[in-house]
């Protein structure tokens, strides 16, 4: 029987199924080539026998040992230098030239110290008057305890002439008339002892009203001199001279910081303020510094606020007379500290069902659960999961299952993130 030449359709078919078979060969050896750990570009063996079973390599991957080492966590924080406690200083007294303006911004002044001086002629002249009344007012002081010395002496004469009245007229040496003349004597000169007596009291009060007068002038003078009330820095001067003063000047004449105390008005976030303590060391780099300053928390803010969740933080810095209020600055607050066995952030994984570390056994891969501690440097504390010395999957642990067959390579230290 003659053999018949295949049609078009068929030799169509033939070839799709020729393909099929050739594809589904190579998907085979695709998998075979995976399992076996090799790569895509390594060239078959197609005359070299299949490894053995305990012969078959997996995939490479990088490994670090969970190492003990000193962990800290640490909260960067920005903000603006503000004076811890300013001072308003204006005039005690209105109405009054500045004359004298004895510092300057930036100048470090002592309680006590003058600031600046107000003109002090008019006070001067009261001075003066003050001056003359109180010795008028000693002059009738005098005057009238003369007068009751002479006052005493008169009553003291007319009760003696009454006495020696009363024994005369038992023996009828004198009338009766002559008493009682004596007697009114004597009421005469009483009430001109207590009329002296009151006129005395009356100058020393004069006396007393000018001194008070010399007081108030005296203490008017001593405002004259605008004095610092508190040591500190002149952190602004609004003092002009020939002003006059006026002390419902809603503008201060100085302003000093208080001791020259410094804060970092910072911000943190609400999650982290629970954390952050009074006391706390804090790393401070202000605006112009090329090294930064060791300072501490000295105030953490009651409130949050509800549009920026964020809340104040009051940070303490050293006496530099660099620092300057309104200059930016940047902190880092160091929140913890702590030593204990740490992993690379990059080999911790962190799922809906909780965090894991991907450990290598005998060159397989175990998932295992840890419970992590503080964070900071790239490192994360493994408290529990993970022992020391124990070798993790560095990175790419998303790629591998737990049971997987690897080949690992230890990282060095440079790539182990500080490990």
């Amino acid at each position: 029987m003659t053999e018949k030449t295949p049609s078009f359709r068929g030799r169509i078919a033939l070839a799709l199924t020729m393909t099929a078979v050739v594809v589904g060969v190579a998907g085979y050896a695709f998998r075979d080539r995976i399992a076996a750990g090799l790569s895509l570009t390594e060239p078959a063996q197609a005359d070299v026998a299949a490894p053995a079973p305990n012969a078959v390599r997996g995939i490479t991957i990088s490994v670090v040992p969970a190492t003990r080492r000193e962990v800290v966590e640490r909260l960067p924080v920005t903000g603006t230098l503000v004076a811890r406690e300013e001072i308003m200083v204006g005039p005690e007294i209105d109405g009054y030239r500045i004359t004298d303006i004895l510092v300057e911004e930036g100048d470090r002044v002592e309680k006590g110290q003058a600031l600046a001086r107000l003109s002090r002629d008019t006070l001067d002249t009261l001075l003066a008057q003050n001056t003359a009344n109180a010795a008028r007012a000693q002059a009738a002081i005098a005057q009238q305890k003369a007068q009751l010395q002479q006052a005493l002496a008169q009553r003291t004469e007319a009760e003696a002439a009454v006495e020696r009245a009363r024994t005369l007229i038992k023996t009828g040496a004198t009338s009766q008339e002559v008493l009682d003349q004596r007697e009114r004597a004597v009421k005469v000169a009483a009430a001109q002892v207590t009329a002296n007596e009151e006129a005395v009291t009356a100058a020393e009060a004069d006396a007393a009203q000018i001194k008070a007068n010399r007081d108030e002038i005296e203490v008017r003078l001593a405002r004259t001199d605008i004095k610092a009330p508190e040591a500190g820095i002149i952190s602004s001067r609004a003092a002009r001279l020939g002003a006059i003063v006026l002390s419902a000047n809603a503008e201060p004449l100085f302003r000093i910081v208080r001791d020259g105390a410094i804060d970092l008005d910072a911000e943190v976030p609400e999650s982290a303020l629970p954390r952050v303590m009074p006391g706390l060391p804090v790393s401070v780099t202000p605006a112009g510094f090329t090294t930064p300053i060791e300072a501490k928390v000295r105030l953490v803010g009651a409130n949050v606020d509800t549009t920026t969740r964020l809340a104040r933080v009051a940070v303490a810095l050293p006496d530099d007379p660099r620092l300057r209020p309104g200059a930016y600055g940047r902190g880092v607050i160091e929140i913890a500290r702590h030593e204990g066995v740490a992993l690379p952030q990059s080999a911790v994984q962190f799922a809906s069902d909780g965090v894991f570390v991907l450990v290598v056994e005998n060159d397989i891969v175990r998932r295992r659960a840890v419970k992590t501690g503080l964070q900071g440097d790239g490192v994360i504390e493994i408290v529990e999961g993970v022992t020391e010395g124990e070798s993790v999957v560095a990175r790419a642990g998303g790629f591998l299952r737990d049971g997987d067959r690897v080949t690992p390579v230890p990282l060095t230290a440079d790539a182990k993130g500080g490990v």
